[in-house]
C-alpha cells in the first residue's frame, strides 16, 4: 500500500517551525516525515540550516505515531560515522519503532567545510559502505575496533540501544548506487521517479526493501503565486547531473540557478492548487517502484499546503 508522507525541508525553516510542522503532519494523516541534514542551505534565499539532531529530538518528544527519517545524513566527512551511530540509536531510543536512518553519499556543499578534500563518486562510495560498516558494527552494543581505509575505530562501545534497531535506507540516483543501497541498506531514496534506477535496486537485491521517494510540489491559491515562489526558494529543481553534489557554496548554487528560467521550475515543481496535478505526480513515483512518497512543499505556507493535502489527497489513499 502506497504511504504518503511529509518532507521537513531544513534548508527553508527554524528549527522550532519544524517541529511544529512535524507535528502538524501527525494531525493531517501523513504517516511519516523525513527530514533534510544540512550544513548550508541549497542557495540564501532558502534561509536556514539548523542541526538535525537536536530536532529530531524535540520531535520525537511531540509526536507519538510519526514515523521519522534522515533524507539524508552523510556520514563520511562532516561527521564521523560512529558519532551518526550513536546519534541514530538514541534517537531510536527516544522513538521506538519510528526511526529510519537515511543515509547517503553526500554533497560537496555540505562536507568540504573542515578542509577535507572532496573526493571523486567512487572514493565517495568506498566510504559510505565502509561508514554503514561501522554504524551497524557499533550497534552491536560490543566493545569493537575498526581499522579500515577510510576510518579507525578504537575501543568504541554505545551503551544506549533501541530494543529494535532502526533500519538503514541509502539514497541514490543512478545505477551503481542503486546496486550499493540494495547491497548494504534496508530501503531506498530517490528524488526522481526513475523505474530505471528502482529496478536495478530490486534486481540488485533490494526487492520487497521499502522504497521512499521525494516529490516536490508549491502549492498557493493560484498558479502564478506558487510559480513565483517556485522559483525565488528552489529554482535548483532545474539543475540535474553532478552539479547538485558538485558544487561548493550556495552562491555558486545561484549562480548555476541564473542560466535556468522559471519555465523549467514550473516544469520541474508541481504547481498551483489543482489536486489532480498533485495526485498524478504522486502517482507517477507508484509507478516508478515506490511504496512511499513524501512531499516536500516549497515555501512559507506550511499551513495553507496541510489544509489542502488534508481535504484533497490524503483521503484519496
Amino acid at each position: 500500500m502506497l504511504k504518503i508522507g511529509y518532507k521537513l525541508s531544513s534548508e527553508e525553516h527554524q528549527p522550532q517551525n519544524l517541529i511544529a510542522q512535524a507535528q502538524r503532519a501527525e494531525q493531517c494523516g501523513f504517516s511519516f516525515a523525513m527530514i533534510s541534514d544540512h550544513f548550508h542551505p541549497w542557495i540564501g534565499a532558502q534561509g536556514q540550516s539548523p542541526f538535525v539532531w537536536p530536532v529530531i529530538g524535540a520531535i520525537a518528544q511531540v509526536t507519538s505515531k510519526l514515523k521519522l527519517g534522515t533524507a539524508v545524513t552523510c556520514p563520511t566527512m562532516r561527521i564521523h560515522p560512529g558519532i551518526i551511530a550513536q546519534a541514530a540509536a538514541t534517537v531510536a531510543s527516544m522513538m521506538p519503532g519510528r526511526f529510519i536512518l537515511g543515509l547517503g553519499a553526500g554533497e560537496n556543499l555540505n562536507e568540504h567545510i573542515f578542509g577535507h578534500r572532496w573526493p571523486p563518486v567512487r572514493v565517495r562510495h568506498a566510504m559510505l559502505k565502509e561508514a554503514v560498516e561501522i554504524i551497524r558494527l557499533l550497534w552491536s552494543g560490543k566493545q569493537e575496533n575498526f581499522s579500515g581505509e577510510y576510518y579507525d575505530v578504537e575501543n568504541a562501545r554505545l551503551y544506549t540501544l533501541p530494543d529494535t534497531l532502526p533500519p538503514i535506507a541509502l539514497a541514490a540516483s543512478g545505477s551503481n548506487a542503486a546496486e550499493l543501497a540494495a547491497e548494504i541498506g534496508d530501503g531506498f531514496v530517490g528524488t526522481t521517479p526513475d523505474a530505471e534506477v528502482i529496478d536495478v535496486f530490486n534486481r540488485s537485491g533490494g526487492s520487497g526493501k521499502p522504497r521512499y521517494g521525494e516529490l516536490t510540489v508549491c502549492w498557493a491559491e493560484n498558479q502564478t503565486q506558487a510559480e513565483e515562489t517556485a522559483y525565488k526558494l528552489w529554482p535548483i529543481s532545474g539543475l540535474n547531473g553532478p552539479l547538485m553534489s558538485e558544487l561548493a557554496l550556495p552562491a555558486y548554487f545561484e549562480q548555476a540557478a541564473t542560466m535556468i528560467d522559471k519555465t523549467a521550475v514550473a516544469k520541474a515543481v508541481i504547481c498551483g492548487p489543482d489536486p489532480e496535478r498533485h495526485w498524478q505526480a504522486i502517482q507517477e513515483y507508484a509507478r516508478a517502484g515506490y511504496d512511499h512518497v513524501f512531499v516536500h512543499q516549497v515555501g512559507p505556507d506550511q499551513d495553507g499546503f496541510f489544509q489542502f493535502y488534508e481535504r484533497k489527497i490524503l483521503p484519496r489513499l
